[in-house]
């Protein structure tokens, strides 16, 4: 599991970037070598591109994952300073209302709306073992405001309780928040907090954790949105980190993490991700 500190940084305290010679170039290198050795995987073939934006074959390479079924595990990340789950101070599990859809707004003696460019957030939650879609799973999520702050915890805001929710998946394994584009923070690559239990009713009573992870928004849908009012902040923020120098992404990138985006600035955005556990 990964921590969620502040990232490398150098002398003058600025992020290192460790992708020096080009995220692409050295990726297609990799899969033109491992093709012609006939080991490399759908799985990672479709990760790979899809990271770079290759997206002819990584399109390719879905559609044949999709046909075999195959599913790759989402990497177990740490849940944060902010959870409100029971674990660091604050417990909003239990709170009647913590079931819901639509994240805007703060429940019970609050009734704030969190400002901010509307974002769709479509979790599909699957079996790795066998590629089954998995019904009836409790998914507790979560993530900042438009000014980085955490509901509960963060300055100015612990008395909200917006921008945190729980849902059960559906037959077809998936879960719909609707929700608002975070920031980004100091620090951290643009993110969302997740935790899959394995029934709503574990997850309104704290019960045991199947899979904490992060989900990772793509580079050219935060630019888009931080050039909005309202997220001036996150500007210089996002120019400070990246996916290989995050503290949480940066093993692998965040190749299994990153959402796949539509939508525009206007219209509001989804992000969609598929969650093999």
């Amino acid at each position: 599991m990964r921590n969620e500190t502040n990232p490398w940084t150098d002398a003058n305290g600025e992020v290192i970037d460790e992708d020096h010679r080009g995220l692409v170039y050295d990726i297609r290198t990799l899969i033109d070598r491992r093709r012609a050795l006939g080991i490399f995987g759908g799985v990672a073939l479709t990760s790979l591109l899809t990271a770079c934006g290759v997206k002819g074959e990584a399109d390719a390479a879905s559609t044949a994952d999709a046909a075999s079924g195959t599913v790759t595990e989402v990497p177990d990340e740490t849940g944060g300073p902010y959870p409100a789950d029971g674990s660091n101070g604050v417990n909003v599990l239990d709170d009647s209302g913590i079931v819901r859809g639509d994240i805007r707004s703060s429940f019970g003696s609050s009734t704030t709306t969190a400002p901010g460019v509307p974002l769709t957030i479509e979790l599909t939650v699957r079996d790795v073992a066998t590629g089954a879609a998995l019904a009836g799973r409790g998914v507790y999520l979560w993530h900042c405001d438009r000014d980085g702050a955490y509901s509960l915890y963060s300055r100015g805001v612990e008395s909200e309780n917006y921008l945190r929710g729980v849902q059960e998946t559906d037959a077809s394994g998936k879960v719909r928040f609707t929700s608002i584009y975070p920031a980004c923070y100091s620090g951290r690559w643009p993110h969302i907090h997740f935790e899959v239990y394995d029934d709503v009713a574990t997850a309104v009573a704290s019960g045991p954790i199947v899979k904490t992870s992060q989900i990772a928004l793509p580079d050219e849908t935060n630019a888009a949105v931080y050039a909005t009012t309202g997220y001036e902040q996150s500007v210089r923020n996002a120019s400070q980190v990246s996916l290989q120098s995050d503290n949480v992404f940066r093993d692998d990138g965040g190749i299994h993490q990153i959402a796949t985006m539509s939508g525009s600035v206007a219209a509001g955005y989804t992000a969609a991700l598929t969650i093999g556990i």
